[in-house]
């Protein structure tokens, strides 16, 4: 079995101090077998806040599987927007804007959809759908197969429009169904669910699990309180355990697991 860890939007500029050090503790106390975080480690993309995320990323157990948000991308520096959007990034976080972690039970594949273009909306394109397939085509069934982008491949209809979708969604999911992509982790709504990507895509035999994190430590909350994810990966099962911050307790406490389970028709709720 593997444990990994889902942070997302940390936002580090908006970031809530007093959660940092719970944060930390929790993570550690899980004694994950990977860390992942889908984007957004910073407000506006400035070299301080790349710093602060820097620490704190430092400060959570390895390997890790970090991949860059739409607000890690200049936002009012234009000349950096459009000549070098990931400098900063690369220079304080990874030089890698693809990370991946590869072992015997889970390959999972960081898959950068921020772009330079775009202000909020993200996309992943054929180039980098192909790297995918190339890296888990090959793998074994037994080797549960994740992805981690920032934008979502689903907006369920009550956490916001269908528009947040990551663009081109549908082509990769086509693509990536033949070599039986797994789990889709994903970040940016600032909200947490897990849903199935039969919801939205009719694709014959196929049903990806959507697993959404919220913002671990941003004051922007969108009604939600802050919280994270941790996946149980042990094929053909995996458990879903969201984690979420108690301002009683001053605690990230978990809540219950939502079991799902493998069969030829994909991933569905485990009975």
């Amino acid at each position: 079995m593997r444990t990994i860890v889902h942070l997302s939007d940390l936002h580090f500029g908006r970031a809530d101090p007093n959660l940092l050090a719970p944060l930390r503790d929790a993570v550690l106390a899980l004694r994950p077998d990977l860390v992942t975080v889908s984007g957004d480690l910073t407000q506006r993309a400035r070299s301080a806040q790349f710093r602060e995320a820097r620490a704190f990323l430092d400060t959570l157990p390895r390997p890790q599987v970090v991949v860059p948000g739409n607000h890690d991308v200049p936002l009012y520096n234009l000349c950096a927007r459009f000549r070098a959007p990931f400098a900063r990034y690369r220079r304080h976080i990874a030089a890698q804007l693809e990370p991946e972690h590869v072992d015997a039970e889970i390959a999972v594949l960081g898959v950068n959809t921020a772009r330079a273009l775009t202000f909020k909306s993200g996309r992943i394109n054929a180039a980098q759908v192909e790297r995918v397939r190339a890296r888990v085509c090959d793998l074994p069934d037994r080797v549960t197969k994740l992805l981690v982008t920032h934008h979502p491949f689903d907006v369920p209809q009550h956490l916001g429009d269908a528009d947040q979708i990551v663009g081109r969604a549908a082509m990769a999911l086509a693509a990536l169904a033949r070599c039986g992509v797994d789990v889709l982790l994903a970040g940016h709504l600032h909200a947490s669910h897990t849903g199935q990507t039969v919801e939205r895509y009719q694709i014959d035999g196929f049903s990806a699990l959507v697993v959404q994190a919220g913002t671990a430590t941003s004051t922007r909350l969108r009604g939600e309180t802050n919280s994270f994810n941790v996946l149980r990966v042990a094929h053909p099962r995996i458990a879903v355990e969201p984690h979420a911050w108690n301002a009683r307790t001053r605690r990230f406490t978990p809540g219950r697991a939502a079991p799902y389970l493998h069969t030829a028709q994909g991933w569905h709720p485990a009975p």
